[in-house]
């Protein structure tokens, strides 16, 4: 079965790109609808985070070509625009990628955690849509096992610089003693969980966190001492905060330039911070070329990140070694799986040929032959129906000049050479 993974990452598109072919929740389930039936692909998956949108498909035939246009198709795109950002691998290549992917070792910050746990969403979704079967469930299962040894057995995954740690890292830059500083906090899942801590530890004691349910919001703001609130709420509040970082899968952006421009006059020009980290982006771009307004993007992280990557080294190094051992082991897999699925057709039409060569017997036995001839026609109409395939074969492929069939015959069944002149077991008989 052929594997194919085509994706888009931090590493070959901008944010502006990423954003418009980021997947969101609720057409989820239209692209799995389509995605199958647009590619011929028997099994698919899609993670989408904001650093990479993948697809991973496994089929009869190799369906690249299909599947651009349909991604560009499902976004509105042109597939020329796609083509020089776009990433793809094929069989023990995507096996590779995937394991990567998993181990944080192709994220942009390297051997973060988070990545496992999307990727685990990913494949629980497309199980959700039906969309996987024994060969993507293998090999989701065996890269989840693979990505645990890696942060077992390595450093890859100790005090790694998170992009929410990244984030705050870069809000130090502003203000100095961010104790003085309010935050308001866009979305409630992880990625902010993990902002709320640091600015916890940076110092900021007032928050506010915006969501679309109060109840999520609420939850996270009571762990900080805060307040919750909805979305619709946050222009009421906008000019009392002076961090902004935001993370949520709306499809559409949250806060306008013209709702921070009223807060700006409100607050008399003090400066924001305000960090996006969402795909597709949760602050409109124009909000950036407001006077007083810093407003940075997951990819304007990219510096505090990469002082984290050369740290990391020669952890990365070992996670690669295991990796490759990974890739090995699943290949090992599939081949085993496949002899077993040959061996079983082996077996069967063998099974065939004996009940077919013993019915003939029996009917001559019932038709009053003699019991050891009928026995001695049995063995030799079963041994010759056996080989006659395989000799066929060999008599070919050795006329073509493929000898090494001749030496597998060999190995296969140990069979040692006889000499010229020694008869065969049938003319001994």
């Amino acid at each position: 079965m052929a594997l194919l993974t085509l994706g888009i990452n931090h590493r070959t598109a901008p944010v502006e790109i990423r954003e418009r072919v980021a997947f969101t929740p609720e057409r989820m389930a239209e692209a799995f609808s389509e995605l199958r039936a647009a590619t011929g692909a028997s099994e698919a998956g899609i993670l989408s985070t904001c650093n990479r949108t993948e697809l991973y498909l496994a089929g009869d035939d190799d369906c690249a070509p299909a599947l651009l246009r349909w991604l560009a198709g499902f976004h509105d795109l042109d597939a020329a625009d796609l083509e020089n950002v776009i990433y793809v691998h094929r069989d023990s290549d995507a096996v590779r990628h995937m394991m990567r992917v998993a181990a944080g070792l192709d994220s942009m910050v390297l051997g973060e955690p988070q990545i496992l746990g999307q990727l685990k969403d990913a494949y629980a979704l497309a199980r959700e849509h039906n969309a996987t079967g024994a060969f993507l469930s293998r090999l989701f299962e065996h890269t989840f096992s693979v990505a645990k040894r890696v942060r077992t057995e390595t450093a890859i995954g100790e005090n790694p610089v998170s992009v929410a740690y990244a984030s705050v890292s870069m809000a130090h830059q502003i203000f100095a003693d961010m104790s003085r500083n309010k935050a308001l906090l866009i979305g409630a899942g992880k990625t902010i969980e993990l902002v709320s801590r640091h600015l916890a530890d940076a110092g900021v004691r007032d928050f506010l966190v915006a969501n679309r349910t109060l109840e999520r919001a609420q939850a996270l703001a009571e762990i900080h001492g805060g307040k919750g609130i909805v979305l619709s709420e946050i222009p009421d509040h906008l000019a009392d905060v002076d961090i902004v970082i935001s993370s949520t899968a709306s499809p559409l952006p949250i806060l306008g330039k013209g709702a921070v421009e009223r807060a700006l006059k409100k607050r008399k020009h003090r400066p924001y911070f305000m960090v996006d980290i969402a795909v597709p982006r949760d602050i409109e771009p124009e909000v950036g070329a407001l006077a007083d307004v810093y407003l940075y993007t997951v990819d304007d992280l990219r510096q505090v990140i990469e002082e984290n990557v050369r740290s990391r080294e020669g952890a990365a190094r070992e996670a690669e070694n295991l990796i490759a051992s990974g890739v090995q082991d699943f290949l090992d897999q599939l081949r085993a799986l496949d002899a077993v699925s040959t061996l079983k057709v082996f077996r069967s039409r063998a099974e065939s040929l004996r009940d077919a060569e013993t019915e003939k017997a029996l009917r001559a036995l019932r038709n009053g032959a003699d019991p050891e001839t009928a026995l001695r026609s049995l063995a030799r109409g079963l041994t010759n129906k056996l080989l006659h395939q395989p000799s066929t074969q060999v008599r070919r492929a050795m006329a073509e000049g493929r000898t090494e069939v001749a030496d597998f015959l060999r190995e296969l069944y140990q069979l040692e050479m006889l000499d010229a002149d020694e008869p065969t077991t049938t003319e001994k008989l």
